[in-house]
């Protein structure tokens, strides 16, 4: 069964230790396709805010 877990947050770093903590419990075997995205969105001029997501594809 093909499965997906969604990752989103506002700093990479975040996003980067919860996506290595999840693919470190399966195996490379499991490991479909990552995708990945950037948002940027400039409520005013002094002030940015990101969005960084990923979605994991996997084998369950």
């Amino acid at each position: 069964m093909i499965k997906v877990k969604m990752f989103d947050y506002e700093h990479e770093k975040d996003l980067e230790k919860e996506m290595n903590e999840f693919l470190h419990k399966m195996s490379e075997d499991q490991l479909v396709d990552i995708k990945y995205n950037v948002a940027a969105i400039g409520e005013d001029a002094n002030e940015q805010i990101y969005c960084f997501s990923s979605m994991i594809i996997y084998r369950a």
